[in-house]
């Protein structure tokens, strides 16, 4: 089976087809560290490193560059604010940004470089895209001149004729033209700043991932280039500006693009109040339930952040929590020879078909079921296939990042309080069950009533 995605440049979905065979080179733009991060950054983090565990997990040599950027206006305006030094202000939330990854149980990329480790590289290519006559310095600033750039819009689908129409006009503008964008800045006084030919400066945004990517992949052509559906104009779109413009070569062949996060309908702001950072989400909600979530939806669709949605999300990961906890007691034999449950074709091809997570959860969801009424049949060879089923389930385990409990245990109070429980379902004393189930769950403990009787499971 092949892998197809969806591919922004295109807008159609296509097979997967690497530059070399069997090897992926794939870049996605990462954090500005002004601030913490909050959950659209987690969507991003998460579902794009899910993406590279299946590309592994399918045979794929995939190396993941993931920059940091480290150096921006936004950085600059936040240490004006705080008093603080811009060092400060980039190490103060590179490290939160690196606990979160922690907390989110998202590894670093393979390589995730920081722009202000890579000036010397970014002027070099700055000065190639004047030479060439794509830029144009004016009194220290360098600006790329976009109507040279003849596929310009190529990913956005705008036209410059619709672009110049949403520009607006400044007298005292520098530039050549309204639509030409920086790739260095003259730096004001008191700001961080660089030597260049130009002047003392700062390289633009856009630069930064042209290079980067360029760099670390060691290539011209990126096989997959990832990012937020609001990065495509103009951030992406200036990517491909400059990184063409200097190669005279395709930056991309594949753009993929996730959807964007709302909060109650709402789009997320800190004057809303409803800016949830990722150490506020991973704390009320644990780690596997918030990505759950963010699987429930396709990554190129939008995604509403909600309560209602969470506690979906975790019922969902409590039942295949819940049913690894009982194969695993039941020390099924580990016999590698077990034919592979139809159930895992499935899952593969709900993965292949743009790593479509929702159906992929379907599937998980339908071999549960499928597997308690196993459990409960009188078939020879149950436990055969209980394994095979269990294998399954360790496979999604890998390529979503989850943590089953597998082996849980309860000290002798939790274990009365469990007893009891059961003892007043069975006397249909349900306020006292209710009472004794929120005792549970002020231990940590979640209680499902299941045809098979009081399940449990820390959480």
């Amino acid at each position: 089976m092949s892998i197809t995605i969806y591919n922004s440049l295109t807008n159609r979905q296509e097979e997967l087809i690497p530059i070399e065979d069997k090897k992926i080179r794939m870049y996605s733009c990462g954090v500005t560290v002004y601030d913490r991060s909050h959950i659209g950054h987690a969507r991003s983090l998460y579902l794009f490193e899910t993406i590279r565990r299946y590309l592994k997990f399918r045979g794929f040599d995939v190396l993941f560059i993931r920059n940091i950027t480290d150096i921006d206006d936004k950085i600059i305006n936040k240490a004006n604010e705080s008093g603080k030094e811009w060092t400060e202000v980039v190490e103060d939330n590179l490290l939160a940004y690196q606990q979160d990854l922690a907390r989110l149980g998202v590894p670093p990329a393979d390589v995730e470089p920081r722009a202000t480790e890579n000036i010397d590289d970014m002027i070099g290519y700055v000065r190639e895209l004047v030479q060439k006559g794509f830029a144009y310095e004016v009194d220290g600033d360098v600006y790329f001149r976009v109507r040279q750039f003849r596929d310009y819009g190529k990913l956005s689908g705008q036209s410059i004729e619709k672009m110049q129409e949403a520009v607006r006009i400044d007298k005292d503008e520098k530039k050549e033209d309204p639509l030409d964008f920086a790739l260095w800045k003259k730096s004001k006084p008191g700001e961080p700043s660089w030597s260049s030919p130009w002047g003392k400066g700062r390289p633009g945004w856009h630069i930064e991932c042209s290079v980067m990517s360029q760099k670390y992949s060691s290539s011209d052509t990126l096989d997959i280039h990832a990012g937020g559906r609001d990065l495509i104009f103009p951030h992406h779109e200036n990517e491909i500006a400059q990184a063409e413009a200097y190669t005279g070569k395709p930056f991309a062949r594949y753009w993929i693009h996730h959807g964007l996060l709302t909060i109650n309908g709402q789009k997320m702001a800190k004057s809303l109040g409803n800016f949830i950072t990722i150490e506020e989400a991973v704390t009320k909600y644990g780690a596997n339930i918030l990505k759950m979530f963010f699987l429930s939806s396709h990554y190129r669709s939008n995604i509403d952040f909600s309560d209602q949605r969470l506690e979906e999300a975790g019922k969902h990961f409590e039942s295949l929590d819940l049913l690894v906890q009982e194969l695993c007691a039941l020390n099924l034999p580990q016999d590698e020879t077990v034919d592979p449950l139809p159930f895992l074709q499935d899952f593969y091809a709900a993965m292949d078909d743009d790593f479509n997570t929702p159906k992929a959860l379907a599937v998980l969801s339908d071999m549960t079921h499928w597997c308690w009424k196993m459990m409960e049949s009188q078939m020879g060879d149950k436990k055969s296939k209980l394994q095979a089923a269990l294998a399954i389930l360790e496979k999604a385990e890998e390529v979503f990042g989850l943590e089953y409990t597998r082996e849980a245990r309860l000290d002798p109070d939790e274990n009365n309080l469990l007893q009891a429980r059961a003892r007043a379902r069975e006397e249909k004393n349900y306020r006292k069950s209710d009472e004794l189930r929120d005792r549970l769950r002020e231990r940590g403990i979640m209680i499902m009533d299941t045809p098979q009787g009081q399940k449990w499971r820390r959480v």
